[in-house]
C-alpha cells in the first residue's frame, strides 16, 4: 500500500492502519490506546484524514486545550 489517504484506502485498511500503528489496544487495562483507537475512529470512517486528526491532537497538545478526559480504564471524550 502506498497511500493511507482516505480515497486511497478501504474502511478495512484504515482498520488495518490504526491497529498496526497502535499495537495491541487491549493488553493492558492502562486505557492509553484505547483512547488513540477512539481518537482515530473518523479516520476509520472516512470522515477526516490521519493528518489532520495528527495536527490536532498536536495543537491541543501545545496549546493546552483539553483532549479526552481518563476514566478508570479508558478515556472519553472530554
Amino acid at each position: 500500500m502506498d497511500s493511507i489517504l482516505i480515497k486511497d484506502t478501504t474502511r478495512e485498511e484504515r482498520e488495518r492502519i490504526v491497529a498496526e500503528s497502535i499495537g495491541n489496544i487491549y493488553g493492558a487495562c492502562d486505557g492509553c490506546a484505547t483512547g488513540l483507537a477512539d481518537m482515530y475512529q473518523d479516520y476509520i470512517d472516512g470522515k477526516t484524514e490521519i493528518r489532520e486528526i495528527n495536527m490536532a491532537f498536536s495543537a491541543r497538545y501545545v496549546s493546552g486545550a483539553d483532549g479526552p478526559v481518563k476514566s478508570e480504564c479508558g478515556y472519553v471524550k472530554g
